[in-house]
């Protein structure tokens, strides 16, 4: 089974590229096959494959076969390791932010 630092890193990885991130974000609308991404992007067909092997690489989408078609969407559940590691980072960093927010406010003239 992969660690979960390997699943952040492959998310992060995948999320890195502009392209993926609109290309998920195209996604979150509802399912798409390979060539209306292409027509939504300007992007060749090829180019729009590989980055759907990466997000799904990640975990982040996945793909159904229907004929020689190939249709994508959101795994909502690709962004659960992400979303922990959020949460850890959320729980340290709130209590310095809000103690750095009561410096400033006190330095402010």
């Amino acid at each position: 089974m992969p660690s979960a630092a390997g699943a952040e890193n492959r998310i992060f990885q995948a999320l890195a590229d502009p392209n993926r991130r609109e290309i998920l974000e195209s996604l979150t609308l509802g399912e798409a096959a390979v060539k209306d991404l292409t027509a939504r992007f300007d992007i060749s067909q090829q180019t729009i494959s590989q980055h759907l092997a990466a997000l799904k690489d990640a975990g982040l989408v996945r793909g159904r076969r229907e004929g020689r078609c190939t249709y994508y969407r959101v795994d909502p559940r690709g962004m659960k390791s992400l979303i922990d590691w959020i949460a850890h980072y959320r729980a340290f960093w709130t209590p310095h932010v809000d103690h750095l927010e009561q410096l400033l406010e006190k330095m402010d003239p």
